[in-house]
């Protein structure tokens, strides 16, 4: 019998994040709280900026933001949002969505798959994803489950379970 086997991957939908962006800015434009702070929330090239007039202001506009992509189905380890800073009068934050898991990150996955996860289990580290691949499908299982009760830094989900 062949081994089965399933991808291990750290990708975000660019259209979900598009939608969560665009709510956001819908409910800055309406929110009575915002009215008048110079509040936006957009792309600038692959970042997200986040501007308004007081500090406080652009972690309220991030925490919408955030809000938003849960609603949405995506993790909040997957953005990486910076410290306002002050810019002219106003204040920014750049966040950037990250995508594809990084070498160390996939050894680190790979360790924990070999140190903890059932015998013959053999993981692969391909570009910025990972095979994992067994004879037993209940063993592929055992590993999902492993590594969804891991409090990782980054964002993993399962792809391509054959």
């Amino acid at each position: 019998m062949a081994d089965s086997s399933f991808d291990i991957v750290s990708k975000v939908e660019r259209q979900e994040v598009d939608n969560a962006l665009n709510q956001a800015s819908r409910e800055l434009a309406t929110r009575y709280d915002f009215k008048n702070t110079g509040a936006s929330i957009a792309w600038s090239g692959e970042k997200i900026e986040m501007k308004a007039n007081g500090e406080e202001r652009v972690k309220a506009i991030l925490d919408v933001f955030q809000g938003k992509l849960v609603k949405r189905g995506i993790s909040l380890k997957a953005l990486d949002a910076g410290e306002p800073q002050l810019s002219g009068k106003e204040y920014k934050i750049f966040a950037s969505i990250q995508e594809g898991i990084s070498q160390e990150n996939a050894k680190k996955v790979s360790k924990i798959i070999r140190d903890e996860g059932p015998k013959g289990v053999k993981a692969q580290i391909q570009g910025e994803e990972l095979r994992v691949t067994s004879k037993s499908r209940d063993d592929l299982q055992a590993v999902i489950a492993l590594l969804k009760g891991k409090d990782l830094d980054f964002a993993l989900q399962f792809v391509n379970y054959r």
